[in-house]
């Protein structure tokens, strides 16, 4: 199901424009360009075929690879979920975290990190994800579908970032052994491993390790249900705008 198109109010773009150049005089106003992103994140429409009530659509593919350069998505995603986690009572920062992957296919035409995932039987690349307990999205990764979870998830969190400063325990599955538990010890913190019985089939919930697919279900919904990007980095940028949509809804 596509969602309709909505503009930011202005609540939310008190929130954005924390973090946007929106001082310095330009041809072009960023709240538009704003709005513009979120509408290709919610509908996947290609960018020349952006609507024309937006700007024109070179301008808006430039400040997305432009932010996406300069970090910029990492920071806001950071901040709409701390101001999220605020909303609802809870710390800015989480101190539990899941960390889970999924393979996705790759769009036809694209050949850069596409491998084929034999266990998934999934031809395409591999995104990991890092969510609190709320589900939202604190870091992401994508990569060739073949490597390994362990060794795959080490750029989630290659330093201890301040949002991690209170971050204690990370649930995982069987697959996050070795490489990434030594990371996560050097950084200090925990790991915690829950699998699903051998002796079940099927889906079965575990554990406070639901809510991550809960957030692949979620993307689901959206055109990043498969990667149409060139670059794995900028799935992983489309990821992360996927997630600031939600906070800002939640608001």
């Amino acid at each position: 199901m596509v969602e309709c198109y909505q503009p930011l109010t202005d609540s939310q773009w008190q929130v954005i424009e924390l973090l946007l150049p929106v001082q310095r005089r330009r041809r072009l106003c960023l709240r538009h360009v704003f709005d513009a992103l979120l509408d290709v994140c919610r509908t996947g429409c290609q960018w020349r075929a952006l609507p024309p009530q937006f700007p024109p659509w070179t301008a808006v593919y430039y400040y997305f690879y432009r932010w996406q350069r300069l970090g910029l998505w990492q920071q806001l995603n950071t901040l709409v979920n701390a101001l999220d986690r605020v909303a609802h009572g809870r710390e800015p920062t989480p101190a539990l975290a899941c960390v889970d992957s999924q393979s996705v296919k790759l769009a036809p035409r694209i050949y850069e990190h596409r491998v084929l995932d034999a266990h998934k039987l999934v031809n395409g690349r591999k995104r990991q994800l890092l969510v609190d307990s709320g589900g939202r999205i604190w870091a992401a990764h994508v990569h060739a579908a073949h490597r390994h979870d362990s060794t795959g998830a080490l750029a989630l969190l290659p330093q201890r970032p301040w949002w991690a400063r209170r971050l204690q325990r990370v649930l995982t599955d069987a697959a996050y052994r070795g490489r990434f538990t030594r990371h996560l010890l050097s950084l200090g913190v925990a790991q915690q491993i829950s699998s699903r019985p051998p002796t079940q089939r099927g889906f079965v919930p575990l554990a406070r390790r639901w809510v991550v697919e809960c957030t692949f279900a979620w993307l689901a919904r959206r055109w990043v249900v498969v990667d149409y990007e060139f670059t794995p980095a900028s799935h992983a940028a489309w990821l992360l705008l996927a997630n600031i949509t939600m906070a800002l809804n939640r608001a």
